[in-house]
Parts: C-alpha cells; sequence; structure tokens
C-alpha cells in the first residue's frame, strides 16, 4: 500500500503563518529598541569627541571656550575678495568669521552657491561648534555635527546645495510656512541664513559658553516670542569665556541636544520636563539626565523670576506635544542656567543669595 503524502493542511499552514506573525511582532519592537540604543551611542559618542576637541582648543587657546574670535575693532582680510573688514561689533564680527571659515572648508567663494554673510543673526547661538571644527578638521560640514537620529541634518549635509533648488528641505527654503504655529520671522527664508541649514549640529553651546553673565542689559537674554532669538541692547562682548570661569565643571552643561530622539522618535524638545537628551558637560562626562531633574533657569534682564518659554517650531523642526499653537510654557533650565558659568544644572540648588522661596516658580513643575 502506497504511503500517504506529508503536506500541510490549510489550517496548519494558517497556524505557522500565525505563529511567525507573532514572533515578528514580538522580536521588531526588541530589534527597534537595540537599533536606537546603538544609534544613541553614536550620538554620545559624537558628543564626547567634540568635548576632547573642546579640551584641546583649551589647552592650545589661553584656556578658551571655543567660539568665534573675531572682535569688535579688529582688521580681517575676507577670503572671497581680499578685502580687510573692521567689523563694528562682536555679531558682525563673528558672521564675518563664519564666512571665511565656510567659504575655506567648501571652495564656495563664488556664483550662486557662494557662502555669505549671515549678518542677520546672532552665530554664536547655532554655530559656535564652527570654530571648533575649523579647529578640528578642513571639512564642512563634519559628521560628527549630526546626530544618527538627526535624519534632517544628515540629509542637509549630504546636499548640501540643495537650498538652491526650487523647492527643497531647509528650514524656510520654500518661503514662509502656510500652516500657523511656526516662528514667523521672515529673515529665515534669507539666502544666506538657508545656506546654513547644511552645517548647523544636533548639539548646542549653551548661553553662557560665549555669552556675559552679566545682568540687565550687559547680556544677551531669552526673546520672549520664540526660544530660536536672542535680544540685547547690543555692544555685548562675546566670546571671551574661559574654563577656569565654570564654578562647578561637573554639574555644568556646556552642550545639549535640542531634542531628544531617543526616547521619542517624533523628536520631544528638550525643555519638556520629561525629556532626557544627550549632555556634555565642561568636566568633559557625556550623560542622559532628566530635563525635569535639573535647576530652574533664569532670565539674565529679570533674574528674581525662572524663564519659561512655550516652544515654538521652525519649519520643519519637530512638532510640540500637543501640535502647533500649543500654549504651556516649559522652564529653559540648563539653557539659561542661573548665574551662567558660575551656577549649578544639576546636583544641587542654585539660586544664588537669594533664598529660593523668593523666586516665582521656583520648581518649574509645568
Amino acid at each position: 500500500m502506497a504511503r500517504r503524502k506529508q503536506a500541510f493542511t490549510l489550517i496548519e499552514l494558517l497556524v505557522v503563518i500565525a505563529i511567525i506573525a507573532l514572533l515578528i511582532g514580538i522580536l521588531l519592537p526588541a530589534l527597534g529598541q537595540a537599533r536606537r540604543s546603538a544609534q544613541n551611542v553614536v550620538a554620545q559618542a559624537n558628543l564626547r569627541s567634540l568635548n576632547t576637541g573642546a579640551a584641546n582648543y583649551a589647552g592650545d587657546s589661553d584656556d578658551r571656550i571655543f567660539s568665534f574670535t573675531w572682535r569688535e575693532g579688529g582688521q580681517y582680510t575676507m577670503l572671497h575678495n581680499g578685502k580687510v573688514k573692521t567689523p563694528g561689533n562682536d555679531t558682525i564680527a563673528a558672521a564675518w568669521q563664519a564666512q571665511n571659515i565656510l567659504q575655506r572648508a567648501t571652495g564656495r567663494i563664488g556664483g550662486d552657491a557662494r557662502i555669505t554673510a549671515p549678518q542677520q543673526r546672532l552665530m554664536h547661538r547655532r554655530y559656535s561648534h564652527l570654530v571648533l571644527l575649523d579647529y578640528l578638521t578642513d571639512r564642512q560640514p563634519e559628521p560628527i555635527a549630526a546626530s544618527p537620529f538627526d535624519k534632517n541634518l544628515i540629509d542637509w549635509q549630504e546636499n548640501p546645495l540643495d537650498f538652491l533648488e526650487d523647492t527643497n528641505s531647509v528650514p524656510y527654503g520654500n518661503g514662509l510656512p502656510t500652516e500657523s504655529g511656526y516662528d514667523m520671522d521672515n529673515t529665515w527664508t534669507f539666502v544666506n541664513i538657508t545656506q546654513l541649514w547644511p552645517f548647523a549640529s544636533t548639539y548646542q553651546m549653551v548661553p553662557a559658553a560665549w555669552n556675559t553673565d552679566g545682568i540687565g542689559t550687559d547680556t544677551y537674554r531669552p526673546f520672549a516670542e520664540t526660544p530660536h532669538l536672542f535680544t540685547s541692547n547690543g555692544g555685548v562682548k562675546l566670546g571671551r569665556r574661559k574654563m577656569t570661569q565654570v564654578a562647578h565643571p561637573s554639574a555644568k552643561v556646556m552642550m545639549f541636544e535640542e531634542f531628544d530622539r531617543f526616547s521619542d522618535p517624533n523628536g520631544l524638545y528638550f525643555a519638556y520636563p520629561e525629556a532626557k537628551a544627550n549632555l556634555a558637560f565642561f568636566d568633559g562626562s557625556v550623560r542622559q539626565e532628566v530635563t525635569g531633574d535639573a535647576n530652574a533657569g533664569w532670565d539674565p534682564g529679570d533674574p528674581d523670576n525662572v524663564w519659561t518659554q512655550n516652544y515654538v517650531p521652525l519649519d520643519t523642526f519637530p512638532l510640540p506635544k500637543t501640535g502647533l499653537g500649543e500654549d504651556d510654557e516649559y522652564c529653559q533650565r540648563y539653557r539659561w542656567t542661573r548665574h551662567g558659568l558660575q551656577g549649578i544644572d544639576y546636583g544641587g540648588s542654585d539660586v544664588g543669595t537669594r533664598g529660593i522661596d523668593e523666586l516665582e516658580n521656583p520648581d518649574c513643575t509645568n
């Protein structure tokens, strides 16, 4: 008698498919988390490299914290035309220095792609790292400036001339957005601003690293309507900070990720209390810390109060948790450390000579 061939019945096949689907459902999240953890290791390694570079820069530069070094009243030769410029303030000096750094690194000194001076912007705010990278390498954009989570920046780095296209991916490269809730400052659309995005960094310097620890008019302050712009009465001396001015190196943040993309793939603005961004400290360490565990930040123009602000995104940036137009304000904490380089971000109260009860909303519980 012939033996009957063994074969799967339809029911058995469906059971096998269901088991495979179940296993995939179980394994994929674990694989995804493992991948994200590996990416986070790279993000932290980038910060450690920048931190080491900062220490080497200070060692070779009279203990200075890296920042733009062209100064008000100095005389500097521009690369593209050989003219000698004498900047009237430190802000313009930094714009011209950034232009020279990027022209030298990219060779873009003529034509539509020529790097131009972004004089509408306080370059220290997003681009202090250009000076450090110019010290470390002759390449711009530099990959270690981008976290592997920061897909937008990686794309801009790979296509640095994309801003010239009629339709492109850089912030405000296609004009102001039509949907309200974004930062609507029209200077974001200027070509000498949009050209800069490939040279940006995931990791930002805190203002105290290039600003002053002054109070009132003798310092740059946060801008009430947007977290992306700062304000001053002019004439502030910038970029003259030294490592020895940091009172508590292990408790003071030097560089931070603007968004926590590890905890939330969509990107959590660093000021959300549950965000856990990667932070580089002045002692050389790199740690992930919960924002809500940091001490309250301040407004140097109103030092008796903590500084809270709502998150207004730039075009193409991660959206607020509750969508565009979010009304909630969040404490800016280590971005605006009380007492600047003399202050403490993690590891103890830092209210100076005033009692904590005298401060408005000292715990930043929002």
